[in-house]
């Protein structure tokens, strides 16, 4: 396939432009149909919402609120009163706007405090906040704001006026591709290799945001799925196109023509490309288990975008690297590449080098502070409170907090969050009573029968998100309402949060166990091993737990909010820790599979671990931490969406990348592989025989050579040797080096120990072209193809301390 995309590469991207126009204007012409259907069966917050429905059926579209407070007087005085009228008066006569109740009837009496010094009003629209224009929220705001001055101070709050204050539309997606495109310039030091990723990556995404929009007419989807998929799709999607563009350019440096350069990198990055977006999909797939309902949007539209951006790695981006050819490489690469055609590529040196070496020389000391690093910051997850994010979080700078806040100082801290008694029936005197005398609870009023329906409206005496408030819920549902021996539910926004933050605990150890089993077989098939997915299992667990501890110090401790630019602290979102651990553990996996992918690669040749491990990490190390920066870049970038929901996941995910890359995939992994050892690679004969043969790898071709005798004992008859010293860099002969001849698929020939002066003697079945593999430590490792004819080939070996020779 990569062949045929790279030779018709025309086709190919004519049929792409062709696709993503055609969906584009589909989308467009059909609009958006999003949905925020929240349902949450069997709680007690749902029992109270649907009594409520049957008590109002009519459900009236968005309600906000116009707050203001005044520094001298009262709102009572004439002069505030007929400005604040004025101006509501004005908005009431918008198109769009269905009521404005005001506190200067009768009626609005309660809605003035009780110093006189702050008031508000209630804007109901005729449409529900997302389907509000967002040029008549605008007018509302500007009208009522025109009212202050004088000591007269106005805000407005409410989700349709959260809208109009939220930075532009593409903003955050700007800023994440801007930081990736540095990244990448700095890594390839091409300004067109640096385009191939971000071009995949917005194919991928703009495919994936149109689809979305298209099924959200078929079937629910909420408008978090768009936010969700746009960010997981520029991070996935730019990362699969780098690590297949490394490869392909590794290819070329080699000596490869460009197209063999392009079908090997996509037969080899290609297919971990192919893996990791399976381990992607699963993972989101995993929310389904949890039986809510609105998440199905949320797993349709981001799996569909991961879907399309590893179509784009596999089919679009050969097509591209066909038309780039050479290009790919930066100018220096190419002129070195002319100057010296026969060079076999750029040796895995300086950092990465450096560091694989380190690491297999001390694997314990790098494991124990990994270990000790990632469980200091998962200390904080032990007071994790997941609860009600709302304005009060907002930035101290915008409208909505400000309002929020006036609320809360005129009315009380639970003014912002009140809970609904709802009983079906007459609500009965006794039981006004003791919610009036229940311990928490500030002010009660009592709604007229509807349709057979009573409401209590309940105003708490401390805010949503304090968690006397959630006391207050569970004493009115289990002591209070049974007492009283009628039957009620306690409902309302503040109800709802606690109730799914409730169900979303009790279902998480069967949605984390479903993504851990699936992502452990998918590995179990990929690497044909039991400890690899054991190990990335555990690995998945303790990312997870570090960078919810990072949440709980910068959200709910808020450490650095301000630096950020978040807001207030307070819980963490109720719906977070279900769609950031699906996303976690799929990003996790992506670079397990890019890591461990190239190891049993290397294993698969050489049958070493030590050096599978080394060499693994020393290729895959510098390429993964720059997937890792990408990732971070564009998931910090949503902090400037303007969404606190979507900035606490942006942290969040940025934290636990940063966290997997830097410090698990490049430092634990590979250190307890060193001490597994062998043991990485065991499955049991009778599992072999029954699991199916998915390798990330190709195939290997059939050998020219003829079939090898047993591994551990010299070839009897042989056609010819290889003969030579084994030397270090200084010219010391090297002694007990292991020095392994293999045919070029890696099946092991012949394998010997060097003398004490270096000597080493190998036997060769017969003429051709085979690996000979040299390791002694603490010299080093090297690895190189040898040809040998009718005679004896002379083959002298030099060790570099931490030197990692790549078998491509």
């Amino acid at each position: 396939m990569a062949r045929w995309c790279y030779r018709h590469r025309l086709v190919v991207l004519v049929l792409w432009v062709g696709a993503l126009f055609g969906l584009g204007v589909t989308a467009s012409s059909a609009g958006t149909n999003y949905a925020e259907v929240f349902s949450l069966p069997d709680t007690d917050s749902k029992r109270a919402y649907d009594l409520m429905r049957k008590a109002f059926p009519e459900r009236a579209g968005d309600t906000d609120t116009v707050v203001w407070k005044t520094g001298e007087g009262t709102v009572r005085d004439a002069a505030v009163r007929s400005r604040m009228e004025d101006a509501l008066a004005e908005i009431g006569r918008m198109e769009g706007v269905g009521a404005v109740t005001g506190p200067y009837d009768g009626r609005g009496a309660a809605q003035i405090s009780e110093d006189g010094r702050i008031a508000y009003a209630q804007v109901t629209f005729a449409e529900q906040a997302d389907a509000v224009p967002k040029a008549l929220v605008q007018d509302v705001v500007d009208t009522a704001r025109a009212a202050a001055g004088d000591g007269l101070q106005v805000e407005l709050g409410g989700q349709a006026i959260a809208r109009v204050q939220e930075p532009p539309t593409g903003t955050a997606e700007l800023v994440g591709i801007l930081a990736a495109a540095v990244v990448l310039f700095v890594a390839f030091g091409s300004v067109l290799a640096m385009l191939l990723p971000i071009v995949v990556a917005v194919f991928g995404v703009a495919g994936g945001m149109f689809g979305t929009q298209l099924i959200s007419h078929a079937t629910d989807v909420p408008e978090l799925a768009s936010l969700l998929a746009t960010l997981i799709g520029l991070g996935v999607g730019i990362d699969y196109a780098l690590f297949i563009v490394t490869r392909h350019r590794r290819g070329i440096l080699s000596g490869k023509d460009p197209g063999e350069a392009a079908v090997a990198a996509l037969n080899t990055s290609g297919r971990a490309v192919l893996f990791a977006g399976g381990t992607v999909c699963i993972a989101l797939a995993g929310m389904l288990v949890t039986n809510l309902r609105f998440l199905d949007g949320v797993v349709i539209g981001t799996s569909l975008t991961v879907v399309l951006s590893v179509l784009a790695a596999i089919t679009l981006l050969p097509a591209l690297l066909g038309v780039l050819g050479q290009r790919v490489l930066s100018r220096r690469q190419r002129r070195r590449l002319a100057a010296a055609p026969d060079a076999k590529g750029e040796p895995v040196s300086g950092l990465a080098a450096r560091w694989s070496a380190t690491v297999q020389r001390r694997p314990r000391a790098v494991a124990a502070v990994a270990v000790v690093l990632m469980a200091a910051l998962a200390v904080p997850l032990l007071s994790l409170r997941l609860g009600t994010v709302d304005q009060g979080n907002d930035d101290a700078s915008t409208t909505t907090r400000k309002a929020y806040d006036l609320l809360a100082e005129g009315f009380g801290p639970g003014f912002n969050g009140p809970l609904q008694v709802v009983v079906d029936g007459e609500a009965p005197s006794g039981l006004i009573r003791a919610v009036e005398d229940t311990e928490g609870v500030a002010q009660v009023a009592v709604a007229p029968p509807a349709n057979g329906v009573s409401v209590i409206q309940v105003v708490p005496t401390t805010s949503p998100q304090d968690v006397e408030t959630d006391r207050l819920i569970d004493t009115l549902r289990e002591d209070v309402i049974p007492a009283a021996g009628v039957e009620a539910h306690v409902g309302g926004v503040t109800a709802v949060s606690k109730d799914f933050a409730s169900v979303t605990g009790d279902r998480l150890p069967l949605f984390v166990g479903t993504i851990i089993g699936l992502g452990f077989l998918l590995l179990l098939l990929a690497f044909r091993s039991l400890v690899v997915p054991l190990t990335a299992a555990v690995m998945n667990l303790l990312a997870a737990a570090a960078s919810f501890g990072v949440l709980v110090m910068v959200f709910q401790w808020g450490v650095g909010l301000d630096v950020l630019g978040l807001g207030k602290e307070g819980p963490i979102a109720s719906f977070l820790p279900i769609i950031m651990l699906s996303l976690l553990f799929g990003l996790s996996m992506d670079y397990q599979v890019f890591l461990v992918s190239r190891m049993h690669e290397e294993w698969v040749h050489t049958r070493d671990n030590a050096r599978a491990v080394r060499v693994g990490l020393a290729e895959t190390s510098r390429v993964i931490n720059s997937a890792a920066l990408i990732m971070v870049c564009v998931f910090l970038a949503f902090v400037l969406s303007g969404d606190y929901g979507a900035a606490m996941a942006g942290v969040g995910l940025a934290a636990a990348v940063a966290l997997d890359a830097f410090v698990l995939r490049t430092a634990l992994v590979p250190a307890v592989m060193h001490l597994l050892g062998r043991a990485n690679w065991w499955l049991p004969a009778g599992l072999e025989k029954r699991l199916p043969h998915l390798a990330v790898e190709p195939k290997e071709e059939d050998d020219a050579t003829p079939v090898p005798a047993p591994e551990d004992k010299p070839v009897d008859g042989a056609a010819s040797v290889v003969h030579g010293f084994v030397r270090t860099s200084e010219g010391e002969p090297v002694r007990d080096a292991a020095v392994t001849l293999l045919t070029p698929g890696g099946r092991r020939l012949d394998r010997v120990a060097s003398l004490a002066d270096g000597a080493y003697v190998v036997a060769v079945p017969s003429p051709g072209t085979y690996l000979l593999a040299v390791s002694a430590s603490p010299h080093g490792a090297r690895a190189a193809h040898v040809t040998v004819g009718e005679g004896p080939l002379v083959h002298d070996v030099e060790l570099t301390p931490g030197g990692v020779d790549a078998v491509s």
